[in-house]
């Protein structure tokens, strides 16, 4: 199974478009999208070519090939105009192999784990932070944020591939984490 992984969009369509650029060349078998995928909110600054709408649009497109986490950004209106659910709290993939649980990290996060077997991955987004590190047994994966990263890092999005998870910046430049 060949993921792209991305988070924290808030709206900028110019990063929306690298989402699917990467996606269309990739041979993925779908889009996770960490949530926080059409506002900026009250503590971010607008995000470069901040374009709500125009994210939706683009992103409906591809509504059978997305599994989208709700982020404490993304509000009910929000799912009104986007033709893929937003869900809540916790989600999990199984790819034959392993199972990946994720959520936005506003509410499950590394200091506030959801009860996952040991050993399982746990994807989450919400601190504009890429981060890989082992908590409590469990792989704990940031793929930081696409549109407005932060802690000097990159703009970031994550491809999972059989097993594997490679960090790239919006040049694809593979980066470590």
């Amino acid at each position: 199974m060949k993921l792209l992984i991305a988070s924290d969009i808030h709206g900028s369509i110019r990063y929306a478009k690298k989402i699917i650029e990467v996606f269309d060349r990739g041979g993925f078998d779908g889009i996770v999208l960490l949530g926080d995928i059409l506002y900026h909110g009250p503590r971010n600054d607008l995000p470069e070519e901040y374009a709500p709408k125009e994210v939706a649009a683009l992103f409906n497109e591809y509504a059978d090939k997305i599994i989208c986490m709700r982020g404490n950004c993304d509000a009910y209106v929000d799912s009104m105009v986007l033709d893929f659910a937003l869900c809540d709290d916790i989600g999990v993939i199984f790819d034959g192999n392993n199972k990946i649980y994720m959520s936005h990290g506003h509410i499950y996060n590394p200091d506030n784990l959801p009860k996952i077997p040991e050993g399982s991955i746990f994807l989450y987004g919400h601190t504009h932070v890429a981060k890989d590190e082992v908590i409590n047994g469990i792989r704990a994966i940031n793929p930081g944020s696409i549109s407005i990263p932060k802690n000097g890092q990159k703009n970031s999005y994550l491809i999972y591939d059989n097993g594997l998870f490679i960090w790239y910046d919006t040049d694809d430049i593979e980066l470590t984490y």
